[in-house]
């Protein structure tokens, strides 16, 4: 019995070295399809050279990751999608162990991501929640990494040493797979979502389709962090505004608003730790003085 062929998704931004790796980890039975958000880098160009059997979609402007997705979503039929962050890197039969699981009332699963080094990488969470977000802002969640009441968001360490496939809530985008049972897949992006979140929004609507199941034996190594460049603060004001952008669509503005408090507070109290760091070393520690730099940024940045 031939493996399952299943459409892939890549959406491409300036990482033309993980781009390469990440389309060459991809067996040859599988459809992939490309969209390619304006990337400067010339990755658009290496994938039409060295890539010809891959559906190359150019966009002139950076349209965000979820939008891109939904672009290479709508040429892609059959009877399932993945979608694979560029600086994801399948180990050999990972997209088909993950095809195996999907249909029946199965809709969605994820595979195990790991560091390049080889150690376990958050994929899996519940629900996102005010008491999640708290727990994260106010450092619980680092302190108590497994309490299940002071870290209640992440799931991936509590359940570590599962081999077989389990339901969760969420499953992480960098390898999301989605059915499309008459052709389309169930859930679209929500194109409001230019960068994080977009996959927690996602993964709510997809589960009121059925299960979503997280695949330990799907294994990719992702290069955590590629999409945000090299100013990890524009990272962070991204994933607060997809935070709040969250609440405010499912929970509404008053939800949306406690977050942004939250978020705040959070990159206040960063600011203090870093700035006593500093101040321990008058100056001198580099790394502190970054941060500092970059909480300030992240305290006045605006919540739209």
């Amino acid at each position: 019995m031939a493996p399952p062929k299943v459409r892939v998704i890549v959406v491409s931004y300036n990482t033309q070295e993980k781009l390469r790796r990440c389309l060459g980890c991809v067996e040859p039975h599988h459809e992939l399809i490309v969209v390619d958000n304006a990337s400067s880098d010339g990755s658009a160009d290496m994938v039409a050279r060295e890539f010809p059997q891959v559906s190359l979609i150019r966009n002139s402007a950076n349209v965000g990751f979820g939008p891109a997705n939904n672009q290479g979503a709508d040429i892609a039929m059959g009877s399932c999608v993945l979608f694979l962050n560029s600086d994801a890197y399948a180990e050999p039969g990972a997209i088909d162990l993950m095809a195996a699981r999907l249909g029946g009332d199965v809709v969605g699963c994820g595979g195990r991501l790991l560091n390049p080094d080889g150690s376990l990488q958050s994929s899996t969470a519940n629900r996102l929640t005010l008491w999640a977000v708290f727990c994260e802002q106010s450092y619980l969640e680092k302190l108590f990494p497994r309490s299940p009441i002071l870290s209640p968001y992440w799931t991936t360490f509590t359940h570590a040493d599962r081999t077989e496939p389990w339901e969760s809530a969420q499953v992480m985008g960098a390898s999301l797979m989605v059915a499309a049972p008459n052709g389309r897949i169930l859930e679209r992006f929500d194109e409001r979502y230019f960068l994080y979140c977009e996959d927690t929004d996602l993964c709510l609507r997809l589960s009121r389709h059925g299960k979503i199941l997280h695949v330990p034996a799907a294994r990719f190594i992702h290069d955590l962090g590629s999409s945000s460049g090299k100013d990890p603060a524009v990272g962070i004001m991204r994933y607060n505004r997809g935070k709040e952008l969250y609440f405010r669509i499912h929970h509404g503005a008053v939800a949306s608003f406690i977050c942004l408090v939250m978020d705040r507070f959070g990159a206040l109290l960063r600011l203090f730790v870093w700035l006593a760091l500093a101040a321990v070393r008058l100056g001198r520690n580099a790394r502190a003085n970054r941060q500092v730099k970059a909480f300030a940024r992240i305290l006045v940045a605006s919540g739209r």
